[in-house]
Parts: C-alpha cells; structure tokens; sequence
C-alpha cells in the first residue's frame, strides 16, 4: 500500500471516529434533554404578573400557581414585577432563560398592545421574545366613577366634562394599556378633554384612587370592581359586553348610550420565552387546561366575574395574540399615538 493511500485511510479513520464522537454527544445530550423534560419541574417555577397585587392578572396567577405547585410538584411563585405600564415585567419575562422556570402571566395590554405603543423604547418585542401557552380567562369590563363624582351616566359624564373643562380626569393602569386608549377613543368620540392619571400598578392601585375620589373614571374590569359596586363604593356607569351583564341589570351598555364601538372586554394568558422547548410548552398547556376544566375551578373564577376561556393548542394562542397585536397596532398608527 503506497503512502498516499496509507494517508487517506487514517485521514478516514480520524473523520469516522470524529462523527461517532459527535453522534454519541448528541445522543446523549437528546436523552438528557428528553430526561430533564419528562421531569420537568425540578425546582421552583417563576410566574412574573404585571402588576401590583389585587387586580385581575394577579388574581388568576395566584389561583393557578397553588394548583400548579399541586398538579407538578414544585412551587409555583408569584412574582409581582409592576411598573412601567407592564413593560417591567415583559422584559423580564422575555430575557429569562427558556427552560420554562420564568412564566408571564399576561394580558391584552401587555402583550397586544404595548408592542405599538412603546414602539420606540421597549427593549424586547413580545410577538417575537414570547410565546403563548394557553389563554386563561375572559373579563367584562365596566366603566366606574367614584361615588363623588355627579354624573351616574356616559351622557352625563360629557355633559359635565363640557361644562367644567380641564376638570375631568381618569385611572388607567399605565400609558398605553387599553383603559388608556379606549377612553382615548371615548374623549375623541364625544369631543371633550379629561387629563390621565396612570397606575403602574393597575388595578391594586386605581381602585383605592377612585374609592377616595383621588381620580373620577375609569374602564376597568369587572372581576377586579364587582365587590365595591355591590358595596356602594364605587357605581357603574356603563358595561361594556353587547347586552347587560345579569350583575348589573340596571346598568346600561355602552352601546345603549351611543358608543357601541369603545371598550374592551380583557383576556389573561400565560406566556414563556419563545425559544422553550416545545415538550415542556405543551405540559404546562396540557396542566393549565386540565386545572382551569375542574368545576370547583369555574365555578370559583365565575364567583369573581372571570370566565374560563383557554386555547385548544399553544400554537393557536401564539396566533390569536399576534392577530390581535397586529390589529392594535394599526389603531395606534392611524391615531398616531406614541408614548416615549
């Protein structure tokens, strides 16, 4: 055998042996990542919530992380990340290691809407950096008042604005979150001015704001003001669902009051970095459906006016939120709103 051939043999042999070294590691790094999901979770599991606690997001994060601890074992802890009109939280959310250890509980704000809004300075785009894994529940949403505040109508709240200009003001939970823009639209609607009080910490701090008469109005949701409206602390001025809500009989829609194109009904989500793997993505979708299915479970969220409402897949979720990303984000361009 000449030497050129001898050459070529062993430069084979050491390409042989560099594959079936590669083909090895990559086997054994296929089972330990098939391993390491079968047993996911092995150790404590972040839910991040938007806002402070007391409001809706919150609500459902803690109802769903005791279920969670108790479906897969390990605690599943709430962490409140407010501020920033929810973009705190986003961040965190999307920059965390994919390994299904940092979860985001989100909603129609943070997550459809900010992306337009906060264009210019939100570090991370959550249609890109998140991926859904189930929607969890539905809210109405009502328009309240503080009981100081004269008006008991949507008409009579313009009609007083028009009277008293540069006096009415209104609660959102932070600079382009929809109770921001609906009654954005609201004002444009009727032609009158109010000034915006934002909340970073959404409704665990508006509702204190319009109990003491701090802030006048608000959309908000229903889940989050039910208790104070039945209590006489705050009052309804107007619902926002197509017909009237069995709660709140006696108050009228907004569509009854000429404005049947403003408001917003909300949605709350779970949401993961998008690059976690999809084994552990579809286990949390298959847990999360399976605990919000159980009676007892909807039976306790439609006590707190949230109805249960979860997606047939990740997948189909993921594509209801860049739908509605995309819609949002068209409003927010045709009405040139921009927030820095």
């Amino acid at each position: 055998m000449d030497r050129f051939t001898v050459a070529r043999q062993a430069a084979l042999d050491v390409i042989v042996a560099t594959l079936r070294a590669l083909l090895v590691a990559t086997l054994v790094s296929l089972s330990a990542a098939a391993q390491s999901t079968d047993q996911y979770p092995t150790h404590p599991v972040k839910l991040i919530v938007p806002y402070a606690p007391g409001g809706a997001t919150d609500i459902i994060a803690r109802h769903l992380s005791v279920r969670l601890q108790d479906a897969l074992g390990q605690p599943f802890v709430v962490d409140n990340r407010a501020g920033a009109s929810g973009n705190i939280a986003l961040e965190a959310a999307a920059k965390a290691s994919a390994d299904g250890y940092t979860l985001l509980v989100g909603n129609v704000s943070t997550n459809a809407i900010n992306e337009s809004t906060f264009a210019d300075v939100l570090p991370v785009k959550p249609s890109r950096d998140l991926i859904g894994i189930t929607k969890l529940v539905e809210i109405p949403h009502v328009v309240v008042a503080a009981t100081t505040f004269a008006p008991s109508s949507i008409r009579e709240m313009i009609d007083w604005a028009k009277r008293n200009p540069g006096k009415l003001n209104y609660a959102s939970a932070g600079l382009g979150t929809y109770p921001h823009l609906d009654m954005l639209k609201l004002l444009k609607a009727a032609r009158i001015e109010a000034t915006h009080i934002p909340y970073k910490g959404g409704a665990g701090q508006m509702l204190p704001a319009l109990m003491s008469g701090e802030v006048q109005v608000s959309f908000i949701n229903l889940s989050s003001t039910i208790e104070q409206i039945r209590a006489g602390r705050l009052k309804a001025l107007a619902t926002i669902m197509p017909a009237r809500l069995p709660e709140l009989p006696n108050v009228p829609t907004m569509a009854e009051q000429g404005f049947p194109d403003i408001g917003t009904n909300a949605w709350q989500g779970l949401f993961a970095p998008a690059a976690t793997p999809k084994p552990i993505v579809d286990k949390l979708h298959a847990t999360v459906v399976a605990i919000l299915a159980q009676p007892e479970m909807k039976d306790m969220l439609a006590k707190q006016l949230m109805t249960v409402a979860v997606s047939a897949s990740p997948q189909e979720f993921t594509g209801q939120v860049r739908a509605e990303t995309q819609s949002w984000g068209e409003f927010v361009r045709e009405n040139k709103i921009k927030i820095d």
